[in-house]
């Protein structure tokens, strides 16, 4: 099964890293963005099964992002609308948020970025079974 990413982070370095990890775990990376504006524009386009979503983004941070996904983002045809995409946060500090509290917001999981590369990733992004 093909599952479909877009990544999106401001910092293009970082973007490069993840689009490898995702990549070497067999997960195919529709697009990349640095912002939030158009980190919509891309879910609208590619509607991904999931987002790779940095928490400090210009103009729009990654939390109020994932709000604005999962209150706009209407899941393909064939698809449960509990098939919005997974969003799986990341940043450079720890999560000061609970699970309640990040699952509030639509965000799935969190996941420091330091520890990005010992994450499952597949299994972060894998579609919940209808």
């Amino acid at each position: 099964m093909c599952i479909n990413i877009v990544v999106v982070d401001d910092d293009p370095g970082f973007r490069r890293i993840a689009i490898a990890l995702l990549t070497a775990r067999g997960l195919r990376v529709v697009a990349e963005c640095g912002d939030g504006a158009s980190a919509l524009d891309e879910v609208r386009t590619h509607r991904p099964d999931g987002v790779l979503l940095d928490l400090h983004l210009p103009g729009l941070d990654g939390v109020a992002l994932a709000r604005l996904l999962r209150a706009c983002v209407t899941p393909p045809a064939g698809r449960a609308a509990s098939g919005t995409p997974r969003i799986v946060l990341t940043s450079t500090d720890e999560s000061p948020w609970s699970h309640e509290q990040l699952a509030d917001a639509g965000i799935d999981a969190f996941v420091a970025k330091d520890r990005l590369v010992d994450a499952d990733l597949r299994g972060l992004f894998t579609p919940a079974a209808p």
